[in-house]
């Protein structure tokens, strides 16, 4: 397998690291209703150390799935937005198939990706508090901008090495004179 070959496979996989990723995000925002009441039930059973150890974190859940019970029982239309924020990751997760085909014409989107990683932290710091977001929740939410970059950063690396592979003249053998 040659250098290139190999280094483009490398890409295709972590872009599909990232490209999963990017769909379960998506896909665990549509039932988000009887996700969090599953998560409840789970961090309330008798072998959950939660409650004891974690009592904040315990009732910003029940918290927040009250609120999307009361949501989802008397203005289900607010859970639109969450179908929407679902549909919007999945629809970015297909813009990645650029890149995974051709790595060096669609490094744009490798880079959107980036960008878009970097505004989660404003937007968490911002918009936080602005909607009653507990501070440590938000460095949770920051931490999908910064988790999320370093698989587009390693795979930004490699697009620009392949690059450099490109433009190299592959050295030809002279002619037999």
């Amino acid at each position: 397998m040659s250098e290139r070959h190999a280094l483009q496979r490398r890409i295709r996989v972590w872009l599909v690291v990232f490209i999963v990723c990017l769909v379960l995000s998506g896909l665990t925002a549509f039932p988000l209703v009887h996700e969090l009441r599953w998560v409840e039930e789970l961090l309330r059973s008798s072998a959950s150390p939660v409650p004891e150890h974690f009592p904040a974190l315990m009732e910003w859940i029940t918290r927040v799935r009250t609120g999307l019970d009361e949501a989802d029982a008397k203005y289900p239309f607010v859970l639109y937005g969450t179908d929407w924020l679902a549909f919007a990751h999945l629809v970015i997760a297909v813009a990645f198939y650029g890149p995974y085909r051709d790595p060096v014409r669609n490094i744009w989107v490798v880079e959107f990706g980036m960008i878009a990683c970097a505004g989660i932290i404003p937007l968490a710091l911002i918009c936080g508090p602005i909607r009653d977001i507990p501070f440590w929740w938000s460095v949770i939410d920051m931490s999908f901008g910064v988790f999320g970059v370093i698989p587009l950063l390693i795979v930004h690396r490699k697009i620009k090495r392949l690059e450099g592979m490109e433009r190299t003249p592959q050295s030809v053998p002279a002619p037999a004179v």
